[in-house]
């Protein structure tokens, strides 16, 4: 079931997006990251059943019908480190360090592993796409960075970033005109961070 959020019609997958939302098809990036939030210290993909399911929905693994669990321990851990590699990626778009090697390892794995293809639409665009349906996990997941490398090219990906609070960091998409949006949400991140701040410097001035 889709939900609808400030007037924008979300997909069942990015359900738990309730604000600053990516346009598509960079939301389902967006999701994919927050599938954890630090926050409330619930993980989509803690239990294999609620990640297989959601997986599934956002079209990133199709089970094989007859052997559902197959090789899916192995996918689960490739999905929790792809997760936090592409983390670390959005992290730079919020001023965070350069990838180190051990960041970059699952996304490594995934080119290695990936079956994409060439497509020629309609219009005549030739375009370079994961192998469909993303039976396999690796070929969803290079869909995932298929669509990053789509959304530095029209600059949109510099917009997704990570909340400034060091508990949260929270995916979410800056559509401020400067640019410089640093919170999930002023109103709870933003002010909680601020008071916690004005604290600490309380503290050391006394």
């Amino acid at each position: 079931m889709a939900a609808s959020v400030n007037g924008m019609t979300l997909p069942s997958w990015a359900s738990h997006i309730e604000d600053k939302q990516a346009p598509m098809p960079l939301l389902l990036v967006q999701a994919f990251v927050d599938t954890l939030d630090r926050d409330l210290g619930t993980d989509i993909f803690a239990h294999a059943d609620a990640a297989r399911a959601w997986l599934a929905d956002a079209g990133l693994r199709v089970p094989d019908p007859d052997r559902p669990d197959a090789g899916f321990a192995d996918d689960l851990r490739l999905a929790r480190e792809v997760r936090a590699s592409i983390h670390a990626l959005i992290g730079r778009n919020s001023g965070g360090a350069p990838l180190a090697p051990d960041d970059l390892a699952p996304l490594e794995q995934v080119l290695g592993q990936a079956q994409p293809r060439l497509d020629v639409a309609a219009d005549g665009r030739v375009r370079l796409g994961p192998g469909l349906p993303a039976h396999a996990l690796t070929d969803g997941l290079l869909g995932l960075l298929l669509i990053v490398r789509d959304a530095q090219a029209d600059s949109s990906w510099d917009r997704l970033k990570l909340c400034g609070n060091p508990d949260c960091r929270w995916a979410f998409y800056d559509r401020s005109h400067s640019r410089r949006g640093a919170w999930c949400d002023m109103a709870t991140c933003g002010n909680r961070l601020k008071n916690r701040n004005l604290r600490a410097r309380r503290a050391q001035a006394s």
